[in-house]
């Protein structure tokens, strides 16, 4: 995928209640470790490790790369079979490479391919996942806006 419209990168995807999280950082960072957590909590796998996307009726849509098989490795366990959905239109990415240092973070966005996308730093601690999946599913409040 290398035209305008599409890309593919290295990062892990999970869809909660039709709603895409897209998860970067560097190899090592905790992609697939916070997508497990987010798949135990309900999620469902999009793709582990290399994600496709593309724009679709103006919205970012994520999708596996055919040559992956639907696994998400588990660091020191293997790879693992999750549920898994075919694709899911990106409302929020997880940038696993900054920290969140703020107790009340004012909205960021980053944009991919032309799409504004709501953007969250990583934040060490264990209400990280269960708070990324209700603000996929609830919104996020915040001083500047709502995903």
């Amino acid at each position: 995928m290398t035209d305008a419209t599409t890309c593919q990168i290295h990062a892990s995807c999970v869809d909660v209640v039709g709603r895409g999280l897209l998860i970067t950082g560097a190899s090592g960072s905790g992609k697939s470790t916070l997508a497990l957590s987010l798949i135990a909590l309900g999620a469902r796998l999009v793709a582990d490790d290399q994600v496709c996307l593309n724009v679709e009726s103006g919205s970012l849509v994520a999708r596996r790369p055919a040559t992956l098989p639907p696994l998400i490795e588990a660091r020191g366990i293997g790879l693992l079979q999750a549920d898994t959905v075919a694709h899911s239109r990106v409302a929020a990415v997880v940038d696993m490479d900054a920290l969140e240092t703020d107790r009340l973070p004012h909205h960021l966005s980053t944009m991919f391919l032309g799409c504004e996308i709501r953007r969250f730093r990583r934040v060490d601690g264990p209400q990280f996942a269960p708070a990324l999946l209700l603000a996929l599913k609830n919104g996020a409040h915040d001083a500047d806006a709502r995903i």
